[in-house]
Parts: structure tokens; C-alpha cells; sequence
């Protein structure tokens, strides 16, 4: 419970800095985004919400993220209305709205990703004969990852939410509760698109699973496990239907189709910004939007992706151990984040959560490699946190993390 607290007190404190959009007319930022979509939620029926003034933040991700932001607005709008008034509360910036704001991330974050982070450093404790107090500083290492704290708490996300859904699903694929591993992986799409960066590995280990590796003279069909495999499919399905069925139901199809649009956005091109990617990086020496088609950069980022995770998904399918999954969890995201389509600063923070995960080991090697790549993430979103007005916050938790892991 200490270790909760405060790491509530330091989220509270984070957030009493700037945010994206602080002050900048007439977009904003991430701020006014979420705000924006709590607002619409509120008063626009679901056949409306992916089409609304898509010119002023629409909504662009999953339906669970639609779903999240509408319970939010309804408990926000029991303490004033006001502030989410449709189109007059527009670029809304007062301390009240502020703090409510703040508190709904700290709320998400302690029901879904911290639950997440000590079921994980639990089963793993076990697995490798840790003290309890070991696994409680492994748990703490975790939740004191500096990028996931000013990304949320400061900048203003949910990442927590998408983060915790997927740690739920590997905590619940080391339980080998594969319905529920698969159901909460979707949850994890369901809530923002960029956990993609995880379905290769996901998938091919759920695979991997529904067949008997150790009956090597039995044929490939007589070595499936059929009740897993359907048991997994139906789990997969149903949580499909759960979280797009609506917009169906309460639309059409046209309106299905029309979230999906929004979800990958392909038109906005090869990367965005200032992102640490090899697209980024090489577009210094060969400017890729001048000599090349969109369809084009599409298919080469498709093609080198693959070509990055595919030594990871093989090792899945040959050997899926569970020591190994927190390890093509990472290489995988990594490929992702390295050289697909459309990546931004902050998407650094999915291969971030398997490579932090890694802090529940014994071997300080890896412990000292995990801190070494927390802070080169950390500095490679700089610009977008100085932009922010974060340098203070910056600063704090980059000196308060690596105090904590040990290396100050």
C-alpha cells in the first residue's frame, strides 16, 4: 500500500505541471482531445461519435476508449456540466476541469495497470523464488517507469489503460487462463489500436499453445488441442462483438466502417514529428515523402516490420516458454515502433512495458540494461515534453527513476 501511495502522490504531483495544448489556440492539445471526446460521448448519440467535426479532434480510437470516456464524462458532469457543454466548452482551461481530468487518469491507472503490475511481479516472484519484499520492489521499479508517468500525468494520456489490459493478458497467459488472456488482449485493442504492436507474439503463443509439443511422433491434427483452440476463438470473437457490436446495433454498418477509418489513420504519412524511429532518423539522408508514392512507404514499412519481428514469432511458435514472452513482447513492439507506419513519440511506450517488465529478474545485467533503455526513451521524447512545458517534470522523474533503480 505504501508503494501505492506514493506513487499516487508523485502522478498528483506530475500533474501539476502543463499538459499538451496548455494555452495554444485553436487545437490545443492531447488535453482537449480527451476532454473533447468525454464532451461528445455525453451528448451525441453512438451512430455520431466517429463522425462528428472531424476537423476539431473526432474521435480516432477504438470503441472502449469512447466507452471509457463516456462513463468519465457522466461522472464528471454530476460535479458541474459545464464542462463538457458540447462545442461551448470548447478549449475549457480552468483549474477545476484540470484536476478532474488529472484525477480520472490516476482513477484508470489504480483499477486497471497498478492491480496489473503486482499480479505480474506475484506469479514471476514465485516462478523465481523471490521474497515477497523483492517482488514489492520489482512492482515499484515498474510502476516508476518515468516515460509512462509524464506521457499520462503530465503530456495527458491513458496510456495505463491499454498498458494494464495487456499486462493482465500475459498475467493471465502465465495462469494459462487463455480465454481470459485472449479476451483481455482484446480489451487492450479495444482501447487504443497501438497494442497491435503485441498481436503477432499474442497470437502465434496462444497458437503455440493449443498444440502438444512434447508428442513429436503424433501427426500435426492429432496433436491439436480443438476445445482450446475454439474455446480461445469464441473468447476472441465475443469480445469483439462486445466492444464494436454497438456501433452497429445503435448505427449501422456504414458507422462500423466509419470507426475503423478513424482508427487507422494511413493518410497522415510515414512518421510523426520528432519520433526516435528509423523513419525519422534516415528521412535526414533520404527524404522519403519527396521520392516516394504514400502507397509505397506503405509497403516498405509493412515489409521491414515483418521482416523484424519474424525471428521473434518463430521462436514463439518453436518455444513457447513464458520466461520468453516478456522478450518477444519486446522485440516485436520494437520492430513496430522501429519501422511501421504512421509512429509517434509516444508509441515508444509500448515496447516499453515488456522491456520494464524485465526489472522483476534477478540478474543485474538485465536490470541495468532495462534502466539504460528507460532513459534513452525518456530522452527521445524531450522535444515533445519541452513543447509541453515539462522540463521540471522532466527533470524530477528522471532523477527520482534512476535514485530508485539504483543508478544515482
Amino acid at each position: 500500500y505504501i508503494v501505492v501511495i506514493f506513487a499516487i502522490i508523485i502522478r498528483s504531483a506530475i500533474g501539476f505541471g502543463s499538459y499538451s495544448g496548455f494555452n495554444t489556440p485553436p487545437m490545443y492539445g492531447d488535453f482537449e482531445a480527451q476532454r473533447h471526446w468525454l464532451e461528445i460521448t455525453q451528448h451525441l448519440p453512438i451512430s455520431k461519435w466517429y463522425w462528428y467535426d472531424l476537423e476539431y479532434w473526432g474521435l480516432d480510437y477504438p470503441p472502449l476508449t469512447a466507452y471509457h470516456s463516456w462513463f468519465l464524462g457522466k461522472l464528471g458532469s454530476l460535479i458541474d456540466p459545464s464542462w463538457f457543454a458540447l462545442d461551448a466548452s470548447r478549449g475549457i482551461e480552468n483549474q477545476n476541469i484540470k484536476s478532474f481530468m488529472r484525477f480520472t487518469v490516476i482513477l484508470s491507472e489504480i483499477i486497471i495497470y497498478t492491480p496489473a503490475v503486482f499480479r505480474f511481479t506475484r506469479w514471476n516472484g514465485r516462478h523465481i523464488k523471490q521474497s515477497p519484499i523483492d517482488q514489492t520492489i520489482a512492482a515499484s521499479m515498474i510502476l516508476f517507469q518515468p516515460s509512462l508517468m509524464i506521457i499520462d500525468h503530465g503530456h495527458f494520456q491513458y496510456n495505463s489503460v491499454m498498458l494494464g489490459f495487456t499486462l493482465l493478458s500475459i498475467v493471465h497467459l502465465f495462469y494459462e487462463n487463455y480465454m481470459l488472456a485472449s479476451m483481455f488482449f482484446v480489451f487492450s485493442l479495444g482501447f487504443k489500436q497501438m497494442s497491435l504492436y503485441y498481436s503477432p507474439i499474442i497470437f502465434f503463443y496462444l497458437l503455440s499453445r493449443c498444440f502438444n509439443h512434447s508428442d513429436t511422433k503424433a501427426s500435426l491434427f492429432n496433436r491439436i488441442n480443438y476445445l482450446r483452440l475454439i474455446l480461445i476463438a469464441i473468447s476472441t470473437v465475443i469480445s469483439f462483438v462486445i466492444l464494436f457490436g454497438p456501433l452497429f446495433l445503435f448505427g449501422d454498418l456504414e458507422n462500423l466502417s466509419q470507426s475503423i477509418h478513424r482508427i487507422f489513420p494511413f493518410a497522415r504519412g510515414i512518421f510523426e514529428d520528432k519520433v526516435a524511429n528509423f523513419w525519422c532518423f534516415s528521412n535526414i539522408f533520404i527524404k522519403y515523402r519527396q521520392l516516394f508514392t504514400q502507397q509505397q512507404l506503405q509497403l516498405a514499412s509493412l515489409g521491414l516490420t515483418l521482416l523484424g519481428f519474424l525471428p521473434a514469432c518463430m521462436i514463439t511458435v518453436l518455444y513457447p516458454r513464458k520466461c520468453l514472452l516478456p522478450w518477444s513482447l519486446s522485440a516485436c513492439s520494437m520492430s513496430f515502433f522501429l519501422f511501421s507506419f504512421q509512429v509517434h513519440e509516444k508509441s515508444i511506450l509500448v515496447p516499453l512495458l515488456p522491456i520494464t517488465l524485465l526489472y522483476s529478474t534477478k540478474n543485474t545485467d538485465e536490470i541495468a540494461m532495462v534502466s539504460w533503455i528507460n532513459n534513452i526513451a525518456l530522452f527521445s521524447m524531450w522535444p515533445l515534453l519541452k513543447k509541453d512545458g515539462l522540463l521540471l517534470q522532466y527533470m524530477a522523474v528522471f532523477l527520482l527513476s534512476n535514485w530508485l533503480f539504483g543508478n544515482l
